[in-house]
C-alpha cells in the first residue's frame, strides 16, 4: 500500500521552482534516500511533503491527504499520520525529556494523561531511552537528543518517517546507531524518507535511492559521487 503517491509535481521554494515533474511513489514499510548537492531541493520536497511548503503544481497524495487542496485546518490531521526528525533536534531546552513528548502530543490532540504517560513511557523505550526521561535536552549527549526526536516522532504511531539529515550532527559511530533504530521503525510497516549527505550510511543501510539534480528528481541504483 503506497503511503507516498506524487505525479507531475513542481516544487517551489517561495517563488523559486527548485524541482519540476516529480513523480514517485512509496510503500509501506520502504526506505528512502533523498541524495543530491546542497539546494538541489531535497529538504524542500520533505517540507513539502509535511505541507510545510504549498503544493502548486501536480498532485500528491500523503498518507491519503491530497497536498494539492490540502486545507489549514486539515495539517495538523495530516502531521498526525507521519514523524518528523530534523538535523538539530528542536527539542525545547526548558522542559524535560517527558515533558517534550507530552508537548508534543498534547498539540497532536492528545488528553487523557494516563494515556499520555504510557504512551511516553513506551516511546522511550522503543529508542532506548526509558530511564531518561527526567533529563533536560542539554544534559543529554547528541545521540541521546536525537533518539528523542524520533521518540517524539513515534507518538502518532506514524505510517510515514520524514527525516532530513537526522546524522548530520553526529560522529559516524553514534549515527550508526541511530539508524539502526531508524530501521527498526520500519518492523512495524512504517516507510521512511531520509535526506542525508552520508554516502557510508547508504552503503551500510541500502535502501532505494532518489537524486536531485539540475532541478529533476531521478530514482538511481548506485549512488552519482
Amino acid at each position: 500500500m503506497s503511503v507516498v503517491n506524487i505525479k507531475n509535481a513542481s516544487i517551489y521554494q517561495d517563488n523559486h521552482l527548485v524541482l519540476s515533474d516529480v513523480s514517485f511513489s512509496v510503500e509501506e514499510g520502504e526506505m528512502v534516500y533523498l541524495v543530491g548537492k546542497t539546494g538541489s531541493g531535497k529538504s524542500s520536497l520533505l517540507k513539502t511533503l509535511y505541507a510545510d511548503l504549498d503544493l502548486k503544481r501536480g498532485q500528491a497524495d500523503i498518507c491519503n491527504f491530497k497536498l494539492g487542496d490540502i486545507k489549514g485546518k486539515d495539517i495538523p490531521f495530516l502531521r498526525r499520520n507521519m514523524g518528523i526528525v530534523f538535523q538539530d533536534f528542536q527539542l525545547l531546552p526548558d522542559r524535560t525529556v517527558t515533558q517534550n513528548l507530552e508537548f508534543a502530543m498534547k498539540a497532536t490532540g492528545w488528553k487523557e494523561k494516563i494515556l499520555i504517560e504510557t504512551k511516553v513511557r513506551q516511546v522511550l523505550e522503543e529508542v532506548g531511552m526509558k530511564n531518561k526521561g527526567y533529563k533536560f535536552p542539554h544534559e543529554l549527549s547528541g545521540g541521546e537528543q536525537q533518539r528523542i526526536a524520533i521518540a517524539r516522532a513515534l507518538v502518532n504511531n506514524p505510517k510515514l518517517i520524514l527525516a532530513d539529515e537526522p546524522t548530520g550532527n553526529l560522529d559516524p559511530e553514534t549515527s550508526r546507531a541511530i539508524m539502526s533504530i531508524l530501521l527498526k521503525l520500519k518492523e512495524n510497516n512504517r516507510a521512511l524518507i531520509m535526506v542525508t549527505h552520508d554516502y557510508s550510511l547508504i552503503e551500510d543501510f541500502p535502501g532505494r535511492m532518489f537524486f536531485c539534480n539540475k532541478g529533476k528528481l531521478e530514482e538511481i541504483s548506485e549512488l552519482p559521487f
